[in-house]
């Protein structure tokens, strides 16, 4: 999975939905509600040693909801490995790298395979 890379990245605003097509032609599709509660950060994810981690699987279960923390303001680049959204609310500490994105992937498919993996 590590090789796998972004074709195209599109945040639609109205739909609330970031959508990356990747490398193996994979369309992933995030409300910008699952992006805020999968925040990869220190003080989302509770501590440093937690940042970065896989996906917590309660994520996934959460409805979707439109306040400021889940409105996205502006997409930011980190580097050529992952993105940084800037919510409405200020928040924008997450470094979303594309493997934790590609893990995060909603589809029936990906969240299969992911349950699948051996751990």
């Amino acid at each position: 999975m590590s090789e796998l890379r972004p074709t195209g990245v599109t945040a639609d605003r109205q739909k609330r939905v970031l959508s990356i097509t990747w490398s193996d032609g994979h369309l992933s599709e995030y409300s910008f509600s699952l992006l805020r509660f999968a925040c990869p950060c220190a003080e989302c994810r509770g501590g440093h040693e937690k940042m970065g981690a896989e996906p917590e699987p309660e994520v996934f279960n959460r409805p979707d909801e439109d306040t400021p923390a889940t409105r996205l303001q502006n997409l930011e680049a980190a580097g050529t490995y992952g993105l940084i959204p800037h919510w409405e609310d200020g928040h924008h500490y997450g470094i979303y790298t594309w493997r934790y994105l590609r893990l995060l992937c909603p589809c029936p498919e990906c969240r299969n395979a992911y349950d699948a993996r051996p751990r």
